[in-house]
């Protein structure tokens, strides 16, 4: 299969785009039905915060697919970025991880 150059979809970019968008919800009605702060869901459509077990466990709840659909969108978007190694000053891409996550996803 092809690699594409496309950076894959963030987690905000999916749940703003594709569920709250579309359903009509708002920021303030997706906090209360998942039981967390407003700000708490503001992180994660403006892609500031990543995708917890916990925080995947209550999207699936609120929106009726499952954990590992917002695990795998997060790895996703963590492996198609570029990341600053600890001590190093220059941006490289994620190595083994992404790697292995798509072994996995074939």
């Amino acid at each position: 299969m092809p690699m594409t150059k496309r950076k894959p979809a963030t987690v905000g970019e999916i749940l703003v785009d594709e569920f709250i968008g579309p359903i009509g919800l708002t920021q303030r009605d997706l906090a209360a039905a998942m039981g967390v702060p407003r700000k708490h869901v503001n992180e994660l459509c403006n892609d500031r915060r990543a995708i917890t077990a916990d925080t995947a466990l209550m999207l699936a709840r609120v929106f009726g697919n499952s954990a590992d659909f917002w695990l795998n969108v997060n790895a996703a978007s963590i492996c198609g970025r570029p990341c600053i190694r600890r001590g190093a000053g220059n941006a490289s891409s994620v190595p083994n991880r992404c790697a292995a996550w798509r072994r996995e996803a074939t």
